[in-house]
């Protein structure tokens, strides 16, 4: 057995040299010699002071024995260091520390895949120490550098490269960890450091696997998974990394992770960088989400000249990033959050306006044609995250939002909204308005106010209804499907939905309250503009069977939240009114329309029948109902909306007993205690500069309305004994529309024509 050789004058050197040169065997293999450490250990214990010249000595050989590739006695070195450190931690370990970080920046310097990943734990065990007092100088520059060009190592070997990575990636996690619990903990996050622990850790990430079918917040890895699997254990220093963050330097960790997926190209298709966002607003504490969404916002905007499909990307990271925030953790910075994606969504009408208008060559031809295209992807994808922030503010911002976005939407022949349209035209003008529209229904949608002045109060009612007259049904939708979302407290629509004839309205089970004052007065002031606009919605030539249906519930809505007595007799006499207009027909309106207008009103007039529940105005109206089944099904919405009946040629020869009386009405109302004398004056829309203001910009059906209606010289309901002049029978012969507001013609209910006339 080889024995130990010791140099003559071995008594003379230091007794820490000696001490250190025992614990080294004369075979490497036979490992550290446990008795001489323990000596060695006892004796830096007892002389602290000793222990910054244990280290530069074991520094010193252990320099030789790599530079010399005798691995064996630098693996028994680093063990040496490894039980020193753990067992010493006076304030003489400061100098030691400084040895022992030389040695393993040594190790990681060398090629060798084993002593890198010997230094790394080596660096790891070191880490989890608690020092007993902070070091003010050291600064772990290199070891960030150096571990984080492990993390993207190269190696030839897969199994060797697998390794040099996880030993990289659990080195910055030993830095992340050393430098958070030291006093100097701000040094790691500058963005110099951040600039490479960062997509390092990312690079080890995107091996994960099926990271877009995650629901929630992503699972945290096993320990097994952390050690064998480079992407997990990066996903988990990652989360660690975040989860460490503070206000001052969230951003400096975020901002990396941008570059990273602008430089690999990583927003189309963008489910790593969902994932990657997902872990961030997961890890992060929740009051710091807002910082994150304003770094998205800020990316956007840096990237707005990119393509529809990174423009998508990076809004649907958005809308995930959203979709997690905390309620009420976005911050004040909510109205700008709102204001970059109304700015993105018109620059993408813009481009898309563009495309249109430039569309002369082939691959334009093509582009534009699609109705899926890529801009219309990014169109919806700020709808969507426009509605996802909505449902997450509180009441009273959700009430801002409304307003700041309906004062973006453009009106012809005004100055009011804030967005610039400049640029896009009449089609990209029509195109934003109904995206802003489609944003308001998002944002509207859920929100319940106790009364309906908070949820349409003026400044936001008149706005509102602007657009309800333009010449554009797809518009006037969404501006009825907006109120009804905010003039529906009770939950009650989707029992409403579909015009229709309902047996027994008491199957619906419909909910509501008494009428408030609040509400009451809402309707003094408000209610002659609501009944304006549903008369005049029902006369517009484009309306399409969604457009009946959705001025029905309007009128239902009404009804069941905002009737009284008064409310009841006005909507009686809108509905008589609209009756009046399909027979007299002075707009002109195709047959179609006409008897749409005659099923609105049939179907509205049993709804409120049934829900005032005055026995003689339900039989008189089931009565009318009985008739048309029979005689005029094309009155009816079963029919008219859902069957391909036969038009009749004229609705001049019917009988009267198919059409609602006011005369029959007013006695089964009368009866019953209702105030009927105003149901002997018809209804009269008056005319006001919105109508002007709201159409587009050379033609104006809406016209003023002026009726001087003469005390007692209101005839019967006989409808027998009506006598319509030849000009307005089928409106044969009616004159053309006139330029904008050129003219004014007359209109009143049936009874009183010939008066008017």
């Amino acid at each position: 057995m080889p024995t130990r050789v010791y140099c003559c004058c071995s008594a003379l050197r230091p007794r820490y040299k000696r001490l250190v040169d025992n614990i080294f065997p004369e075979d490497p293999k036979d490992g550290l010699v446990k008795a001489d450490m323990e000596k060695l250990t006892f004796y830096a214990v007892s002389a602290p002071e000793k222990l910054d010249r244990i280290g530069s000595y074991l520094a010193e050989r252990l320099s030789r024995d790599v530079v010399r590739h005798r691995s064996g006695y630098v693996l028994i070195a680093m063990e040496a260091l490894d039980q020193l450190l753990m067992a010493c931690h006076s304030q003489s370990i400061k100098p030691f520390v400084e040895s022992f970080l030389h040695m393993v920046a040594k190790l990681l310097e060398s090629g060798e895949p084993k002593l890198q990943v010997l230094g790394t734990n080596s660096f790891v065990k070191f880490a989890n120490i608690e020092e007993d007092t902070p070091s003010y100088h050291r600064r772990y520059d290199f070891f960030v550098s150096r571990f984080s060009a492990m993390c993207h190592s190269c190696h030839t070997d897969p199994e060797t490269r697998t390794e040099i990575r996880i030993a990289g990636i659990r080195g910055i996690q030993g830095v992340v960890r050393k430098t958070v619990n030291d006093e100097l903990r701000a040094t790691i996050w500058e963005p110099q450091h951040m600039d490479k622990i960062v997509p390092s850790l990312l690079f080890n990430m995107q091996k994960t696997e099926e990271v877009d079918s995650r629901i929630g917040p992503p699972p945290s890895p096993s320990a097994t998974d952390k050690e064998e699997n480079p992407a997990v254990l990066a996903e988990n220093c990652f989360r660690e990394l975040l989860g460490r963050a503070t206000f001052g330097n969230m951003n400096n960790a975020v901002r990396p992770v941008f570059a990273h997926l602008d430089h690999h190209k990583l927003w189309d298709p963008n489910e790593f960088a969902v994932h990657c966002f997902k872990i961030i607003m997961y890890s992060i504490q929740a009051q710091y989400s807002h910082h994150v969404i304003q770094e998205i916002l800020g990316h956007l905007d840096a990237r707005k000249k990119d393509s529809p499909r990174v423009r998508a990307g990076i809004i649907q990271v958005l809308l995930e990033a959203v979709a997690i925030a905390a309620k009420g953790s976005i911050g004040p910075t909510v109205l700008e959050v709102f204001n970059t994606l109304l700015k993105h969504l018109r620059l993408s009408v813009e481009f898309e306006a563009n495309d249109l208008q430039g569309g002369s060559s082939g691959s334009a031809n093509f582009n534009t044609s699609s109705k899926d295209n890529d801009e219309k992807i990014v169109q919806n994808a700020i709808i969507q995250t426009i509605g996802f922030f909505g449902s997450n503010l509180p009441d009273y911002q959700r009430s801002e939002i409304m307003m700041f976005i309906m004062g973006k939407v453009p009106v012809f022949g005004t100055s009011t909204h804030t967005l610039d349209i400049s640029q896009l035209g009449d089609l990209g003008t029509r195109r934003i308005q109904i995206m802003l529209l489609r944003s308001l229904l998002m944002v509207t949608s859920g929100y319940k106010a106790k009364t309906i002045v908070t949820a349409l109060p003026g400044s936001f009612l008149d706005p509102l209804l602007s657009p309800s007259l333009m010449e554009d049904y797809e518009l006037r939708q969404l501006v009825l499907e907006v109120m009804h979302n905010l003039m529906d407290r009770h939950d009650n629509r989707a029992k409403l939905r579909g015009i229709r004839i309902i047996p027994d309205v008491a199957d619906l089970k419909i909910k509501r309250e008494k009428i408030c004052r609040q509400d009451t007065s809402f309707m003094k002031k408000n209610g002659q503009q609501l009944y304006r606009h549903i008369y005049l919605g029902c006369k517009e030539e484009d309306n399409v069977q969604k457009n009946y249906e959705l001025l029905y519930t309007s009128l239902a809505l009404i009804t069941i939240e905002l009737a009284n007595e008064e409310v009841v007799i006005d909507l009686i006499r809108l509905a008589i009114a609209l009756q009046d207009s399909a027979i007299i027909n002075e707009d002109n309106l195709p047959m179609f329309h006409r008897c749409g207008i005659m099923a609105l009103v049939a179907a509205y007039l049993n709804f409120v029948s049934q829900m005032i529940a005055v026995p003689a105005f339900c039989q008189h109206v089931s009565k009318v109902i009985e008739i048309r089944t029979m005689e005029a099904p094309y009155f009816l919405p079963e029919h008219i909306f859902r069957d391909k009946c036969m038009l009749p040629k004229s609705l001049e020869k019917h009988d009267k007993n198919v059409y609602f009386l006011t005369n029959k009405i007013a006695e089964s109302l009368g009866g019953s205690g209702y105030s009927v004398e105003r149901l002997s004056v018809p209804y009269v829309p008056q005319v006001t500069d919105e109508d002007r203001l709201s159409r587009r910009k050379s033609i104006v059906d809406t016209v003023s309305i002026q009726v001087d209606i003469l005390p007692n010289s209101i005839p019967s309901d006989d409808v027998s004994t009506r006598v319509y002049p030849p000009e307005l029978q089928e409106g044969k012969s009616r004159k053309k529309k006139q330029p904008v507001f050129s003219r004014t013609y007359s209109h009143t209910s049936a009874e009183n024509f010939l008066i008017i006339k």
